[in-house]
C-alpha cells in the first residue's frame, strides 16, 4: 500500500493494519523528512491518545493529516505506533 499526497509517495508498505477503513502504517514505512510533529492530540474511547503529524510536500503543508498512537490500549496493540491518514492523503494498492 501506498500513501500519497502532492503527487508524492510519502509512506510505503505491505505490512498495513486495517481498523475502522483506515491502513496503519509500520512507522519505518514513512519517508521521514515529509512528517512534522504536531502538539495535537485527541482520544479515541477505545484505542488511546492519538498524537499527528503535519504532512509537508515540496512545500504545502497539510496540517495533522496523519496521526498514530504512541500507547495504546490492550485491544488497539495492534495498531501501536503505526501511522494512519486522512485530510486528502490517497491510500493506493
Amino acid at each position: 500500500m501506498k500513501a500519497i499526497w502532492n503527487n508524492t509517495v510519502i509512506a510505503e508498505s505491505d505490512d498495513t493494519v486495517i481498523i475502522e477503513n483506515n491502513h496503519y502504517f509500520p512507522p519505518e514505512s514513512l519517508k521521514k523528512h515529509f512528517f512534522k510533529p504536531s502538539g495535537t492530540h485527541t482520544t479515541c474511547p477505545w484505542k488511546g491518545v492519538a498524537s499527528y503529524y503535519t504532512v509537508e510536500v515540496n512545500g504545502k503543508q497539510n496540517p495533522d493529516a496523519a496521526w498514530y498512537y504512541p500507547e495504546t490500549s490492550e485491544l488497539a496493540r495492534a495498531i501501536k505506533g503505526r501511522v494512519a491518514f486522512w485530510k486528502g492523503i490517497a491510500i493506493e494498492e
